[in-house]
């Protein structure tokens, strides 16, 4: 198994994984402390508390999205935990190089399979670095861990 699939299996939901189980397993490979989790997601301690504890399998719009960036995981792996469904295999981050704020979620609709094209200026979404070509596996950072080029275009 390659490097870039022990990553990305790593990130991805088990099957019959719940969200209890799948929000530890990666806190804890990203040796976060529940207090440290809850400020980089910008939800309260006592909802992570929750979702740990397993008293809730939703999540709000919200702990959602600051939960996917914290964690450095798409928004769509906590949509598939949450639903016990398995995650689609077509996933994948993408981001306009004009209109994507480092260190902020993709919006919702660069990452649906269809989209091309960023909706608001019309620019090529990437998924993949432009000087490399290894896949974008977190937009916690700016920069392509394998070459150091920038996602975002100047």
């Amino acid at each position: 198994m390659s490097f870039m699939s022990q990553l990305l299996s790593d990130f991805t939901p088990q099957p019959q994984e719940s969200l209890q189980d799948y929000v530890r397993r990666l806190r804890s490979q990203r040796q976060l402390s529940q207090v440290q989790l809850s400020q980089a997601a910008g939800v309260h301690r006592q909802t992570l508390g929750k979702i740990e504890s397993g008293a809730t399998q939703r999540l709000n719009h919200r702990a959602r999205n600051g939960l996917a960036l914290a964690l450095a995981i798409p928004v769509e792996y906590l949509d598939a935990v949450c639903q016990g469904t398995p995650v689609t295999p077509g996933v994948q981050l993408k981001v306009c190089p004009r209109c994507w704020i480092p260190g902020s979620p993709p919006d919702p609709m660069w990452t649906d399979l269809r989209s091309q094209y960023c909706f608001a200026c019309g620019t090529a979404l990437l998924s993949r670095c432009q000087h490399c070509q290894e896949p974008i596996l977190s937009l916690k950072f700016r920069f392509c861990p394998y070459c150091g080029t920038g996602y975002k275009s100047s």
